[in-house]
């Protein structure tokens, strides 16, 4: 006889050891009396009087062991018998089939996972991707300044530490820009300050007189010098200021640049002028901290002048009053004439200019250093602190007033986000069943 089943039918024979005596089962158990593609079992189950004792299923298979193991009808069919030797025939069947499925499963989970991936591109990525997570307000924005606002900016300032390798704007990129005003700006600037007429014959003439009143000096004019070069020196305030304020629009421009090409906070106008404005202002703080310290530079300059500069002064004069050397000829008088004359206030200005001259160097190379550690390196490392402060003081509702995207869109990606996670997830765990062997 034959029964029309499929592959999944197993057939399975019951309570085989209450069977009549001299009956037995084997011609339905080894497939003649009826025929199935898959083979047929046969269990012993417990009996009502194991129920009673409470028998455990331990006990139970063992003694579902026994007797096919040492019953003469089933004897030769021992190893194909019993509930254990069931269970894992049909967890092989289970497991082949499955394995038969994971092709055209690996594909469904495949196409469906791309088709989400466009609708996200579509609808723009979300601000959270972890199912796990409860997206609240704040947890959203952190990780939306987190992973886009910042970290763009964080790149873009790391190449212009190094000044290069920085997007072009402008045609230029903005670390050689930065460069240029330290290379080609302040250099010319410095060039370009009145020293000449500063340091004129008249000029000089006029303020070693009035430093001098009623008491002129002897050998140099000492607070002649120092006014001399306070008032020289008073000039290198304009183009420190100046280099700061050229870095500072640099920068300004770079974090124009850097937001308006954040497409995630593109989607967000509130507060990508919210982050605008923060950037902004702690730019501005840096410049005014920056412009302080270029200025300190300066004040230190004309406040200690070098000591060798005034100590070799004296010297000179003596040298230029008396050419040959004869200290004789070193009289007060001599020296009194020198006081007045032309040759006397050009030495003097001479001298100045030389020294204004070795400041100017000195700064070149510290201006710079100082407008980098204050308005770049604060740039790139502290930008948003202050505006991460603030943010942490507000409510939900205020965060999400900054998230300013229409409602249903963000429930629509968030939706979205949540079924590409999970069929990610069971494309993982798919591809772990098919490498198993």
């Amino acid at each position: 006889m034959s029964i029309h089943a499929g592959d999944r039918t197993f057939g399975v024979l019951t309570k085989l050891d209450l069977m009549d005596k001299g009956t037995n089962a084997v011609d339905v158990l080894e497939g003649r009396a009826y025929r199935l593609q898959q083979p047929w079992v046969g269990i012993v189950n417990r009996s009502q009087a194991d129920i009673n004792k409470n028998v455990d299923m331990m006990a139970a298979r063992r003694k579902e062991r026994e007797y096919f193991a040492t019953s003469p009808d089933y004897g030769h069919l021992a190893g194909k018998m019993g509930s254990e030797y069931l269970a894992k025939l049909l967890s092989r069947h289970l497991e082949s089939v499955i394995r038969a499925r994971i092709p055209s499963i690996t594909s469904l989970i495949n196409k469906s996972i791309d088709e989400l991936e466009a609708e996200m591109d579509h609808l723009g990525r979300p601000i959270a991707l972890d199912a796990g997570l409860n997206y609240t307000p704040s947890w959203n924005f952190a990780v939306l300044l987190t992973r886009y606002s910042r970290s763009i900016w964080m790149e873009e300032m790391v190449t212009v530490i190094d000044f290069k390798n920085l997007h072009n704007y402008f045609s230029r990129p903005g670390g050689d820009r930065i460069y240029g005003v330290f290379d080609n700006q302040l250099p010319a600037a410095l060039k370009k300050l009145p020293f000449d007429r500063h340091l004129s014959v008249q000029n000089v003439r006029k303020i070693v007189s009035e430093a001098d009143g009623y008491q002129p000096h002897l050998i140099a004019p000492e607070q002649g010098y120092r006014r001399l070069i306070e008032g020289s020196l008073n000039y290198f305030r304009g183009p420190a200021e100046a280099s700061v304020d050229a870095v500072h629009l640099v920068l300004k421009e770079l974090v124009r640049k850097s937001i308006g090409e954040c497409l995630e906070l593109r989607r967000f106008p509130t507060l990508q002028s919210t982050i605008a404005g923060a950037a902004n202002e702690s730019l501005e703080r840096f410049r005014e901290e920056s412009k302080k310290t270029v200025v300190r530079l300066v004040d230190m300059e004309s406040s200690y002048l070098t000591v060798d500069f005034f100590r070799k002064l004296p010297q000179e004069v003596e040298k230029a009053g008396n050419p040959g050397g004869n200290p004789r000829e070193n009289s007060p008088a001599v020296q009194n004439i020198d006081r007045y004359a032309e040759a006397h206030f050009r030495r003097i200005g001479s001298n100045v200019s030389s020294y204004v001259y070795m400041i100017s160097e000195t700064l070149r190379n510290s201006i710079p250093k100082a407008v980098v550690y204050c308005q770049v390196k604060e740039a790139k490392q502290n930008l948003l602190n202050y505006f991460y402060t603030q943010i942490g003081r507000r409510e939900g509702k205020q965060l999400s007033e900054l998230l300013d995207e229409d409602p249903a869109l963000m429930d629509r990606r968030l939706q979205c986000a949540k079924r590409l996670e999970l069929y990610k997830k069971a494309r993982d765990e798919v591809d772990s069943v098919a490498w198993v062997r």
